[in-house]
This record gives C-alpha cells, structure tokens and sequence, in this order.
C-alpha cells in the first residue's frame, strides 16, 4: 500500500526484514485465495467487455493500446485529459 521497500517499512515498524517479507507473503497468499479472491473480485461481465466506446474502437491512435483492457476496477472508464495550454508542460512526464 505505502510503496516502500521491506527495509522501510521495517524500520517504521520496528520489525527486521525478515518479520515484514514473512507477513508480506502471508497477506498475499490469503488475498490470492479462493474464499477471498471469489468473494470480493469481480471481473466485468462478457457483455461489457463488447460494449466499448465508439471514440476508442474506431480510432487508430487509442484502439491497439485499448483493445485488450478489460476495464476499470468497477467497470467505468472516465475521460481525461489536459487543457490545451497545460500539455507542453507535462509532455514526455512520468
């Protein structure tokens, strides 16, 4: 969650490396397991998967980076994008 490597968050906890890579593996197995994974992941239904935008399918710059993406977390897709004197400014950002 926090994106820090082992070793800080070992030392934010007082724990060695060894306790946090342990209970790391521990939550990972258990949110990868069947009563968990079945119970609180939900993939989109085959029908929604069909139905994407017109304005990505039938465009040649969006479609081959978008054809194979299943959707968001909860299905939706949200448009955004940059006010056309805002886009010099974060070209070719991370």
């Amino acid at each position: 969650v926090t994106g820090l490597p082992i070793r800080h968050v070992g030392e934010r906890f007082q724990r060695s490396n060894d306790t946090i890579l342990r209970y790391f593996c521990k939550m990972v197995t258990i949110f990868a397991s069947e009563p968990f994974y079945s119970k609180h992941v939900s993939l989109p239904f085959a029908s929604s998967t069909t139905t994407v935008h017109p304005k990505i399918m039938w465009s040649h710059r969006f479609w081959p980076y978008f054809k194979d993406v299943i959707g968001a977390i909860d299905g939706s897709h949200i448009p955004a994008s940059l006010p056309l004197h805002d886009c010099t400014a974060y070209h070719n950002r991370k």
